[in-house]
């Protein structure tokens, strides 16, 4: 009878000790002498290797000799309790049969020890290392985690377009969408690309964000939530930005900026607590390995209240600080990670929800407080990240949304459809957006965001 196969992160199971079982995977480290052999096999069902040990009288070496690290293995045999320290289980292995060879001349991986940056060379291999199988199981269980908390939440997940004909930021920094020849441009009488001719009929661009078709969906189903790509063409090679990156962006009808608050804290807890729960041999790996004060930092965002103070408040506390800051602070500027790590780390050590920020530093759907001055903006500012979510109250005043829209030159025909639900049934609403890469950042330790997605897109990087 043909075996099937045990995936290696259920192996490990105590009732399966003394059966017959096939695994299959890649071989991580071969090692052994002229009696026995001893391979680590993974399948990048779990961070934990699977011992498989044979017996060289079972096998010729002429058989054995095309294992290498890298290459891929279909194994079958007894489960037994290991003898041997580092594992609790064992493969005595029957059968082996080669699916795939690597060539240790070739094979990037061969050796252990690869920088970071290394391993961004090698983004269609790099998975296959104990760090990136974690980063990635982590990313999956968090994206699991988003689905679930919205589900129970009763949320309805909307997918929002990825072309757009509007700028949701009115930042500018988007990448074009067009069927139109770039050699031999259509133009109008005054010498502008004539769109007309494109495919859509007018300029058309990658979305940036998915918050006003949400907003939308809103205002029609109560409480939505979308989760996908969105795009910056922003010409930024930090550690903390991509030009394509993923996004949780809740919109919630009736909802106002302290409700606004209450769901994002919950939101962010409960992903940090599914993670701790869901990843833990991946998170002690990461540990481990790179911050060993991961765990203690995930742990402490769980055990006390956010701290919630005005914009304001904040520059008063940074202007107090007495500390040199590369970016000068005051009243209206809009704050670097810098300022935002130091109210996280330095001065609250826990977790800032900043509010009212300055009318002029943020965008013009947010609702105006009375003073003329603030609107009802929300950051959420973490350790090691700065601002992880970014939200406020809408501003559902038709007369005072189409003042702002009209005061910063938005074109008006690329917003009516969002300006009639302020004229048709308008409610107070409230919503906000999580970069997703950035979650996994502050749940994973790592300090770069390129090595939290698999294929990141960056300035001169679209390889893979």
């Amino acid at each position: 009878m043909t075996l099937k196969r045990t995936k290696i992160v259920d192996i490990f199971a105590p009732e399966m000790v003394g059966e017959q079982v096939c695994v299959k995977g890649w071989v991580r480290t071969r090692r052994g002498n002229k009696h026995v052999q001893f391979i680590a096999l993974n399948d990048g069902s779990t961070i934990k290797n699977l011992q498989i040990v044979i017996d060289l009288e079972k096998f010729s070496e002429e058989e054995l000799k095309p294992i290498t690290t890298g290459s891929s293995l279909h194994v079958e045999g007894t489960l037994v309790a290991s003898q041997g320290k580092g594992q609790t289980v064992e493969v005595q292995a029957q059968t082996v049969e080669i699916y795939g060879t690597a060539d240790p001349d070739e094979y990037p991986l061969q050796k252990k020890g690869h920088t970071l940056e290394f391993l961004r060379e090698k983004a269609h291999l790099r998975m296959r290392t104990n760090t990136f199988g974690a980063v990635f199981r982590i990313r999956h269980h968090l994206a699991f985690a988003i689905h679930k908390f919205f589900n129970d939440k009763g949320f309805f997940y909307m997918h929002t377009p990825l072309i757009t004909g509007s700028d949701c930021e009115g930042a500018g920094d988007m990448f074009q969408v067009t069927t139109l020849d770039l050699g031999n441009l259509p133009k109008n009488e005054d010498g502008s690309n004539d769109y007309t001719q494109d495919f859509f009929g007018k300029p058309t661009s990658l979305t940036v964000s998915g918050q006003l078709e949400g907003e939308l969906g809103a205002t029609a189903l109560g409480a939505i939530y979308t989760f996908g790509p969105t795009f910056r063409a922003e010409n930024s090679n930090t550690p903390r930005h991509l030009a394509e990156f993923w996004m949780i962006e809740p919109e919630v009808a009736f909802n106002d900026i302290t409700d606004n608050m209450d769901l994002a804290e919950e939101f962010i807890k409960y992903c940090v607590q599914y993670a701790l729960d869901h990843c833990k041999d991946d998170i002690e790996f990461l540990n481990q390995m790179y911050d060993n004060t991961l765990i203690e930092r995930l742990q402490g965002v769980l055990k006390q209240d956010f701290i919630r103070l005005s914009y304001t408040e904040g520059i008063k506390i940074l202007e107090a600080s007495g500390k040199k800051f590369e970016f000068p602070v005051k009243w209206g500027v809009d704050l670097q990670s810098e300022h935002e790590r130091y109210l996280v780390e330095e001065h609250f050590k826990c977790p800032v929800i900043l509010t009212d920020y300055p009318r002029e530093i943020k965008a013009f759907y947010m609702k105006q407080n009375d003073d003329g001055k603030t609107v009802r903006a929300m950051d959420v500012l973490f350790p090691q990240i700065g601002e992880i979510i970014g939200g406020s109250e809408r501003e559902e005043n038709y007369d005072k949304l189409i003042g702002e829209i009209e005061r910063r030159g938005i074109p008006m025909k690329d917003m009516w459809w969002y300006l009639e639900t302020r004229k048709f049934g308008t409610v107070p609403h409230a919503g906000f957006g999580l970069g997703f890469e950035r979650l996994i950042l502050f749940v994973t330790g790592m300090a770069n965001i390129r090595d939290v997605i698999p294929f990141p897109r960056t300035p001169n990087n679209a390889e893979f």
